[in-house]
């Protein structure tokens, strides 16, 4: 079976002969593997691959979209995908422009995470799995690992040629307590660019874990109302990639009238001090990457610089509509669907308050550390912290029930006071979109304290 450089040599020439305004083709060789648990037994293990494609051609303002897991009878299939766009095809075509690339983007084998046995793999997470249930009054526990290493091959009509590769791992656990009135969770979640190391010496974050489950059942709920919150930089870097990241995707922009007014480049919405970027260019994250799904290299995007709403994130087609530069941030999750717009590394610059300055002059807050839950809509969020403290007269006081934070995201923003100096990245989880979910990226802040933020309780 021919391979996919070989039929992405083929490819190249056979893109431009046919008669759509723009085409492009991606081909992916990927490996994965995967371990889940549930209480004290393991539920699944296993090793798979994959290897497929898709043509993406566009005609008259039109997209057509293919994908295929067999890499035979390509041609057909971009014929298919032409006829598709200029069915759709009602108007004139626009896209941004961007450099000719033909490049290799390699990470090496030390960054290979399914070169691992699984055999060693499983070692290890039993070893946390028993260290989990070595602690009392549990009711129950999850863990989910998983990894992967690809390689994909981006050419288009235009002549860039991108060979990638790509690897990604991520490890979730949570354990449940109960003492027969009421339940209580604690979670943690963490990931890398494929470095396994990082998996590596859980022990002591795994009891601590299992410990505060079980703390919370004796810990007193918080009484609800408007304070003064403190949050840490997991929960921090959560709020500014799902309650502001997602506002700032041009294509959710450029489709919402009502997005389209609040949303308007040089509109302050934060005090000087706040600056939020994105980028793929950032090293070594679980989002970074060379280039994007549409052959874009990756850039740093300033979303909010000093306060003010400076850019969004954009594909080459959302770009070309709002007459901005495109930022690299088309993406798919794998070959079975089309780039959309999407976040990569997403967060808070750091600033320069320490910590005990942030909480030093409050006389009753909140300070509210992880997640588990949360939701949007539009410009609403609630969150779900995964712990929380009570601060009284600039000191962390009493263990609380973890809290819930709602709120409207420009109020927020305008109402953070102090900035911290010790910025952190998040690399678990993954981001959904569209269907297409779970997208490596990152997340990150330093604490930030935010003024009369609303807290759920008793």
């Amino acid at each position: 079976m021919p391979n996919i450089e070989d039929i992405a040599k083929e490819l190249a020439s056979k893109l431009k002969e046919h008669k759509a305004d723009y085409i492009e083709a991606h081909l992916e060789d990927s490996v994965s593997s995967y371990i889940t648990y549930r209480g004290k037994v393991l539920e699944s293990i296993g090793k798979s691959a994959s290897v497929g494609g898709n043509i993406r051609a566009l005609v008259n303002g039109g997209w057509g979209f293919v994908s295929f897991n067999s890499l035979e009878n390509i041609d057909e299939r971009i014929e298919l995908a032409v006829q598709e766009a200029r069915i759709a095809g009602k108007g004139s075509s626009h896209l941004a422009k961007i450099p000719v690339v033909v490049d290799t983007a390699s990470i090496g084998s030390k960054q290979n995470p399914v070169n691992i046995p699984l055999a060693h793999k499983k070692e290890l997470l039993d070893s946390y799995n028993a260290l989990i249930w070595k602690t009392p009054r549990l009711k129950t526990s999850n863990i989910g690992y998983g990894d992967a290493y690809k390689t994909s091959i981006f050419l288009n009509s235009e002549g860039s040629f991108i060979r990638q590769e790509r690897s990604d791992v991520t490890l979730g656990m949570a354990a449940i307590a109960s003492d027969g009135n009421q339940v209580q969770q604690a979670n943690m979640s963490l990931g890398s660019p494929g470095d396994f190391t990082a998996m590596e010496n859980l022990e002591g974050a795994v009891r601590e874990m299992a410990a505060k489950a079980v703390g919370l059942l004796a810990a007193p709920q918080a009484k609800g109302g408007e304070y003064t919150v403190v949050l840490d930089p997991v929960l921090a870097g959560v709020f500014v990639h799902e309650a502001f990241g997602h506002l700032s995707e041009a294509d959710f922009v450029y489709e919402n009238d009502s997005m389209r007014e609040l949303m308007v480049l040089g509109k302050k919405f934060g005090r000087p001090e706040l600056n939020i970027i994105d980028g793929a260019a950032v090293p070594d994250l679980r989002g970074s990457f060379n280039y994007d799904d549409e052959g874009t290299p990756a850039t740093k995007t300033h979303l909010i610089k000093e306060g003010v709403l400076v850019g969004r994130l954009h594909s080459r087609e959302t770009a070309e509509k709002m007459g901005e530069k495109p930022t690299g941030n088309a993406r798919a999750v794998n070959y079975r669907h089309p780039p959309i717009v999407r976040m990569t590394n997403t967060y808070i610059e750091q600033g320069e308050t320490t910590f005990d300055e942030m909480i030093s002059s409050i006389k009753e807050g909140v300070y509210a550390r992880n997640w588990y839950g949360g939701t949007t809509s539009m410009e609403m969020f609630t969150f779900s912290a995964g712990e929380a403290f009570m601060i009284r007269d600039g000191k962390i006081a009493e263990l609380v029930r973890p809290v819930v934070l709602t709120g409207n995201v420009f109020e927020t923003l305008q109402n953070i006071d102090a900035i911290g100096d010790d910025l952190a990245m998040n690399q678990g989880g993954g981001c959904g979109k569209s269907g297409q979910s779970p997208l490596p990226v990152s997340n990150g802040s330093p604490h930030i304290r935010i003024l009369k933020c609303l807290v759920g309780g008793k």
